[in-house]
């Protein structure tokens, strides 16, 4: 049976939810209902040159977090502000909206495309979940939209080259040094023998950057130059 007809079908039968209101999408076939295409915010210049966050003074380069904390990684960018579309990514991430990603990963294409090409990454590496966490949700949320965008940019996804070895408490309410001994030695890199020179780690939301450091810290002990990170939202920090 053809792929096209077959997933129609699927479509006609289980009707594609749009990520902003949660119903079924209006035109049908379209990732995102015609009057929610705005609704969500993206986060425009100025932003920090090393994190992405939205800087409020025009002449910043860094934001309050970036310049008080040294971060492992090299520079990242985050498309939307966490805040408008906080309730779109905990039913992508908790309810099993997957097919979200599709809709994300073309807008993260679309804006944030040519600082993709630009960083001339090796793979996309998803932020790892714990297995238990995963035997629970069913799905890694960030695997999931790292590979829509793998598949949009033809950029190879390297889902199990890092491994969550620690389940790590929930990061909302801790201080920076909170989190970072929350996240020592939560990641195990899987292989002796990592030929990556340059890769961006993919998540669902950068908060302080915590998580990515960690992972960082790991990646670079195993060889990896220059490690970007993308992510789908950006909170204000600390």
């Amino acid at each position: 049976m053809d792929k096209t007809f077959l997933g129609t079908l699927l479509d006609m039968v289980y009707p594609r939810r749009c990520p902003v209101c949660d119903r079924a999408v209006k035109p049908f076939g379209s990732l995102v209902c015609e009057a929610c295409k705005e609704e969500f915010a993206y986060i425009e210049a100025p932003f920090c040159m090393k994190c992405g966050k939205a800087l409020e003074e025009e002449g910043a380069e860094y934001c309050g977090d970036c310049m008080r904390y040294r971060h492992m990684f090299d520079s990242g960018r985050a498309l939307y502000a966490y805040k408008s579309l906080s309730d779109s990514i905990y039913r992508f991430k908790y309810q099993g909206r997957q097919e979200y990603a599709a809709y994300y990963a073309r807008c993260m294409q679309e804006h944030l495309g040519g600082w993709i090409r630009r960083c001339q990454a090796d793979a996309f590496v998803p932020v790892p979940i714990h297995p238990s966490k995963r035997r629970v949700r069913g799905y890694n949320q960030a695997e999931v939209l790292a590979r829509e965008l793998g598949r949009a940019m033809e950029i190879p996804v390297e889902s199990n080259l890092v491994v969550r070895v620690r389940k790590t408490a929930p990061m909302k309410d801790l201080s920076v040094a909170e989190r970072q001994n929350n996240l020592k030695r939560a990641f195990k890199i899987c292989r002796n023998d990592v030929k990556l020179n340059t890769i961006i780690i993919v998540d669902d939301i950068y908060t302080t950057g915590s998580t990515i450091d960690a992972m960082s810290y790991e990646l670079r002990g195993a060889g990896v130059k220059r490690i970007y990170y993308l992510a789908l939202a950006i909170g204000k920090g600390l």
